[in-house]
This record gives C-alpha cells, structure tokens and sequence, in this order.
C-alpha cells in the first residue's frame, strides 16, 4: 500500500532548504518572464534557476508525466530526476518494504541529491513531498550548497487524481491512499506554506484539468 509512511522523516539528516516563494498559472511572478506572443495564444516561460527543484504533489498527480516530458525535450538529462520510487525499485523491486528498508531509499536518494548540487548541477527531488518534515530534509541539504529551491506544485481535484491514479494501473495505490495525501497536500502544501518554509519559488503545473498534456506543461519551464 502506498501510503504517508513513505514521506521520509524530516531532521534525520543534516543536508538542505531553500528561500521564498510565489505561487503562477497562466499569470506570473518569480522567476517568470514573459516570453513572446505567438498566434493564436500567448507563451510564458517560467525559469527555474539550477539548484534543487522540490516537486510536490499526491501519487497521480502528473509528477513523473511531467518531468519525462522535460527529459523528453531535452530540458534536464535524466539523472537530473531523482525518483524515490525508482530508487526503491532498483533496491528491491516491487515488494513492499519495510520501514527500514524505506529508510535506505531515501538515504540514497539524498546521496544522489548532494552529488548533484556539490557538482553545480540540477536536482529534481521527485517524491510526494507534501509534509513540511519531508520538505525539511530537502531544504537542509540545498542549504548545504547554498543552492535555489524552486518548487513545482501538482494539484489536481481529488476527482481527477482518482481518474488518473485508476489510469494508472497500479495496485500499491489505493484509493485511500490518494485521499489521504490529497487531504495533507491541502493543508500542509499550499503556495503561502511553501514560501514560509523559505522555498524561493512556487509554481503550480498545470495538468489535464486545465486542459494541458505534461509536453504542453514542460514546454512552459526553462530548467537552467
């Protein structure tokens, strides 16, 4: 069963954060720049600083969707993509882990995170990171490398989330589990939460419930 469990503690490990935040659809602010007009419809460019880009959002949520749209059109190499979910694969496929176990995973991917930024490169932390604990042990190691914090919100309605959790075909994803993480992401993930953790941008993603694919949805980032 995918559930909380999986958000790793936060404080276990003396390794990153980050600086302010504001939240952009189709309007802007950050780091976003308006880019030209092209027919019929306006283009926007958000650009992502290098450092440590926290993707937040419930399992379903379009997270993975979007950064393989990103790899696809060439907008960060794919080690940029540090998945949890693909580190815990690799160590032990698709049983379910226990607790100790989970604990490796993301010790590894924190690894993974430092190798990245003590190298001046991207990092794309893509895990649900919808609890400010879990967002605590990313923030302490980008502060580590004195590295930007960028954050990609993903949050469709509970309705789409169910539709696309269900699209999705995977077991260890129940129902349950993607109310509960919606319900924490809605207290705990907001954009103003975000900015006074001391992340220095917010972005939400726009996915199918605005009428967008993850290829749409990429070609919105410029990832430095």
């Amino acid at each position: 069963m995918y559930n909380l469990a999986r958000e790793p503690p936060g404080g276990a490990h003396d390794d990153g954060s980050g600086a302010g935040t504001r939240s952009v659809g189709a309007g802007g602010s950050g780091r976003m720049a308006r880019v030209t007009e092209t027919s019929p419809s306006r283009t926007w460019l958000i650009r992502v600083p290098r450092g440590l880009v926290v993707l937040v959002g419930a399992p379903a949520s379009g997270k993975t969707s979007f950064v393989r749209a990103l790899i696809a059109r060439g907008q960060v190499d794919e080690g940029a993509v540090i998945s949890s979910d693909r580190i815990r694969a690799g160590l032990f496929g698709t049983a379910p882990v226990s607790d100790a176990a989970d604990a490796r995973v993301f010790e590894e991917r924190d690894r993974r995170i430092v190798a990245r930024l003590a190298a001046g490169r991207c990092a794309i932390a893509e895990s649900t990171n919808v609890t400010p604990e879990a967002r605590a042990r990313l923030m302490a190691i980008a502060r580590r490398f004195d590295a930007p914090v960028t954050a990609l919100r993903f949050d469709p309605d509970v309705a789409g989330l169910l539709r696309q959790n269900a699209e999705r075909g995977r077991p260890d994803t129940t129902s349950a589990d993607v109310h509960a993480y919606a319900a924490v992401m809605a207290r705990h993930a907001t954009a103003e939460q975000l900015r006074s953790e001391g992340v220095a941008a917010v972005h939400d993603v726009p996915g199918r419930a605005q009428g967008t694919t993850p290829a749409e949805a990429a070609a919105w980032f410029s990832v430095e």
